[in-house]
């Protein structure tokens, strides 16, 4: 990663655009991880996901936030790849490898190495971004990690309003206040069909909150 156009990017880009353009309001901040290891698992609906993400976890642990994405999509074109490598800092998985990649190594590998290396790593267990402000099933691979590593936390955070303000296949931003609840550690001792329910509640719980009126 670039050690210098990634914190000027956040800093003179990202954090104004999340904060005077859009808007940004965070229930129980305070449960945001200081330092790694650390994973945060968040639904995912559009693009600006991973810099609102980014944006309230701060530019002091900025250098070991890595987000993981789809290698597939972020790693085809030269500057794309640029971009998410250098500046993002993106943790490129390959979707097509279910279990096993080359070389026998585990897709989930990545990820691991970062976590062992004390970072935090950004995760939506989705896969993919869905419909605007419709949760979607969730991939078992948090679950597995969680297997790997017990001792890292896991975070779950719940946004609303980026899928309206830069949705999947649109490109022009649309103004509209973005609501993070930041939810309690889960349980990563349980099992994967119980560690998968909890996620869910969790989700459930926190998407709960906002007001009614909200998903009209």
């Amino acid at each position: 990663m670039n050690s210098i156009l990634r914190p000027l990017f956040f800093a003179l880009i990202v954090r104004p655009l999340m904060m005077v353009v859009l808007g940004t309001n965070v229930r129980r901040h305070a449960l945001l991880p200081k330092e790694g290891p650390a994973l945060i698992v968040a639904n995912h609906n559009s693009h600006l996901d991973v810099f609102a993400l980014m944006n309230i976890l701060g530019l002091k642990p900025l250098a070991s936030v890595r987000p993981v994405a789809a290698a597939d999509y972020f790693m085809t074109r030269p500057f794309r790849r640029w971009f998410a490598t250098r500046i993002v800092g993106i943790i490129p998985i390959d979707r097509t490898k279910s279990r096993r990649g080359d070389g026998g190594h585990h897709p989930l590998e990545p990820i691991s190495e970062v976590l062992r290396d004390g970072g935090i790593v950004l995760l939506f267990p989705e896969g993919t971004r869905g419909e605007p402000e419709k949760l979607d099933a969730f991939q078992a691979g948090v679950a597995h990690l969680a297997r790997r590593h017990p001792e890292v936390p896991v975070t779950p955070v719940f946004m609303h309003g980026l899928g309206k303000a830069l949705p999947k296949g649109e490109a022009i931003l649309v103004p509209f206040f973005c609501d993070v609840f930041v939810g309690h550690p889960l349980d990563s001792t349980l099992p994967k069909r119980e560690f998968m329910a909890q996620l869910s509640k969790s989700f459930e719980n926190l998407a709960e909150e906002l007001p009614p009126k909200e998903w009209i």
